[in-house]
């Protein structure tokens, strides 16, 4: 278990457009969905937390501006203060943060 604390969101993801306001939490759910898509060269992923529900794109091309560099990604979420659309790039600084952690164990699965 890694001894550092998570970094802020801020340096995972650049957010380019969003109608809803971002907490830190749901800018943390969006940018680890979007991440495993990066990861598995996947298009598409639900989400679903306490506060979010949606569904992340993987745009997969690259977009830069200005020092920011990275993979795009479009979610539509609803939350509650209603529906929404953000559009965000992984940063590279982000991306390769990320790789330099270890994987997590997989979670235990529980019968019902």
């Amino acid at each position: 278990m890694s001894t550092d604390p998570a970094p802020p969101y801020w340096l995972l993801i650049s957010v380019l457009f969003s109608n809803q306001p971002l907490s830190p939490s749901l800018a943390m759910t969006l940018h680890q969905a979007a991440f495993e898509l990066h990861q598995r060269g996947e298009g598409a992923k639900e989400v679903a937390g306490d506060m979010v529900s949606g569904r992340v794109v993987n745009l997969r091309k690259d977009v830069s501006f200005g020092g920011i560099a990275g993979p795009a990604f479009e979610a539509e979420i609803e939350t509650e203060r209603g529906s929404g659309v953000v559009r965000f790039v992984l940063t590279r600084q982000g991306l390769e943060r990320m790789k330099q952690q270890p994987a997590e164990p997989p979670r235990p699965k529980y019968l019902n």
